[in-house]
C-alpha cells in the first residue's frame, strides 16, 4: 500500500498531530525530521518518542516537534507509522503535509487509517465502526457502548455464535459425504437445542437495537400541546438556550424545532411542535400534521397544557412514555424553570426503561441490525427443518451457511468494497 499522511487534529488548537502510515512511513519522516540527538528515526525502536525539528530541504526549521515511532505490526494500522506532534498553526501543519507529499506520501482519504487497520487484521469491521461511534459519542451512555464494541465484546459473541454454527454445519456435511451409508453424525435433538439457543441470543441482540439506537442518536422526546401553553418556553428551559421563538401570538411554531441535550449521561433529542388545535389556516394545519407525526415517532411525549385548556387528543402506543405537565401552576412554571428538576428526573426514569434490555450487548448500528434480522430468519428456518423428519442434511446446511454469512457480514469477513467505502467514507480525515 502507498504511504499516507493526514492531520489528525482539529485546526486551531495549541497542538497538531500529523499521522503517517505505510511501508515507507519512517523513511519519509526521517527525510524531514532532524532529532536533537542526531539519531536517525530509521534506527529508532518502536514505541519511542524523539524531540527535534521539522526541516525544509534547504535545512530551514519549520517547527520544534516530537516524532513518535510505531513499527509494524505493532501500530494502529498494523503498518510502520509515525506521529509528528507540532504546534497547531494551520500554516505549520499544511507546510509539513506538503513536505511529506513531496517525499512520496499521499493524502489519506476519510477513514483510511482505520480501514488499513481493518484490512491488516488489527480489528474487525464492527470494531472499526465503533471507532467512528466513539468519536461521535456525545453522552456517557453512547461512549460506553462504543468502547465496549471497540474492545471486541460484541465481536467475541459473534464469533462464538459463528463457530457453533460452523460445527453444526460440518457435522451435517459429513452426513452428505456418507449419504450412501445412511450414517447420522449429528444428533437432531442436540442440533435443535443448539439452534434454539443461538436463536435466543440473536433475538435478544436484535431486540436490543431499539435501546441502542436511542442511546446512540438520542431518545426522541416530542413536546405536544395546544398553542401558547409553553411548549417553546419549555424547550428553551430544557436546552438552557433560546432555541425556539417564544411569542404570545398563536401559531408561532409551524415547523419542528429540534435539538439535543445530555441529562444524567443520557442524550435526549427534544422536538418542539406546532400547537394542536382546530384551524383553517393551511400552513398551520401542515404544522399540526407534522406535530402528530413527531408524536407518533417519539419514544417519550411531554404533554403540556395550562389550567382550563384540555390536553390534545392524540393517539399514543403502549411503547411510548407520556409525561403530563400542567404549566402556569404553583408546581410548574416553564417560564422560570419551576418544576424542571422533577421533569428531568421523570425523563431519566423513562429513558432507563426505554434503554433496558435483556441482552448484555446492545446493538447500535443499522447495518448490524439488518444482518441480525437475516441471521434470525435463517436460524428460524433451520429450527423448523430440524423439527421435521423429512428434511435432508444438505438443505439444513444451506440455511446454516446463510446464517453464518449474515454474522460474517457484521465482522467484515464477507463484505463488498461498496460497503467498506460507505462505512469508511463517513469517517473524518486522519482517522
Amino acid at each position: 500500500m502507498n504511504t499516507i499522511c493526514a492531520n489528525s487534529t482539529a485546526m486551531g488548537g495549541a497542538i497538531g498531530i500529523i499521522r503517517i502510515s505505510g511501508t515507507d512511513a519512517i523513511n519519509v519522516a526521517d527525510s524531514i525530521f532532524r532529532t536533537t540527538s542526531g539519531k536517525k528515526l530509521n534506527d529508532a525502536k518502536g514505541y519511542t518518542m524523539h524531540y527535534g525539528q521539522v526541516t525544509r530541504t534547504d535545512g530551514g526549521i519549520i517547527d520544534d516537534a516530537i516524532a513518535t515511532i510505531y513499527r509494524a505490526p505493532h501500530s494502529y494500522t498494523g503498518e510502520n507509522s509515525v506521529e509528528i506532534s507540532c504546534h497547531g498553526s494551520s500554516y505549520i501543519i499544511q507546510t509539513i503535509l506538503s513536505l511529506l507529499i513531496q517525499h512520496g506520501c499521499q493524502m489519506a482519504q476519510p477513514g483510511e487509517f482505520t480501514q488499513r487497520a481493518f484490512l491488516n487484521g488489527k480489528m474487525d469491521l464492527s470494531q472499526a465502526e465503533a471507532v467512528a461511534d466513539l468519536i461521535a459519542s456525545s453522552s456517557e451512555a453512547s461512549h460506553r457502548l462504543a468502547m465496549n464494541q471497540m474492545r471486541g465484546d460484541y465481536s467475541k459473541q459473534m464469533r462464538s455464535l459463528r463457530d457453533q454454527l460452523l460445527e453444526m454445519t460440518s457435522l451435517l456435511e459429513l452426513e452428505i459425504d456418507f449419504s450412501e451409508e445412511d450414517v447420522e453424525f449429528a444428533d437432531r435433538q442436540q442440533l435443535l437445542t443448539l439452534a434454539q439457543t443461538i436463536h435466543s441470543v440473536i433475538e435478544k441482540l436484535t431486540n436490543s437495537f431499539r435501546a441502542g439506537n436511542a442511546l446512540k442518536n438520542g431518545i426522541p422526546v416530542a413536546i405536544i400541546g395546544a398553542p401558547n401553553v409553553g411548549k417553546s418556553t419549555l424547550l428553551n428551559q430544557l436546552l438552557h438556550d433560546d432555541r425556539a421563538i417564544v411569542s404570545d401570538q398563536q401559531g408561532t411554531t409551524r415547523d419542528l424545532v429540534e435539538d439535543c441535550i445530555n441529562i444524567s449521561g443520557i442524550l435526549f433529542r427534544f422536538i418542539d411542535t406546532a400547537g394542536i388545535h382546530h384551524t383553517t389556516d393551511t400552513i398551520e394545519r401542515m404544522g399540526i400534521q407534522r406535530a402528530k407525526q413527531a408524536a407518533g415517532k417519539a419514544q417519550i411525549i411531554i404533554m403540556i397544557t395550562e389550567p382550563g385548556i384540555p390536553y390534545p387528543d392524540i393517539t399514543t402506543s403502549s411503547e411510548q412514555t407520556v409525561i403530563h405537565i400542567e404549566n402556569k401552576t404553583p408546581t410548574f412554571q416553564a417560564i422560570n424553570g419551576l418544576g424542571l428538576d422533577l421533569l428531568e428526573e421523570q425523563l431519566v426514569v423513562a429513558a432507563q426503561k426505554i434503554t433496558h434490555t435483556d441482552s448484555d450487548i446492545i446493538i447500535t448500528n443499522m447495518r448490524h441490525q439488518t444482518a441480525l434480522i437475516s441471521a434470525l430468519q435463517s436460524i428460524d428456518t433451520v429450527i423448523n427443518q430440524l423439527k421435521g423428519n423429512d428434511v435432508t442434511p444438505d438443505i439444513i446446511a444451506l440455511d446454516l451457511h446463510a446464517c453464518i454469512d449474515s454474522l460474517s457480514e457484521i465482522l467484515g469477513d464477507l463484505t463488498s468494497d461498496d460497503t467498506l467505502h460507505n462505512i469508511f467514507s463517513n469517517f473524518c480525515v486522519g482517522k
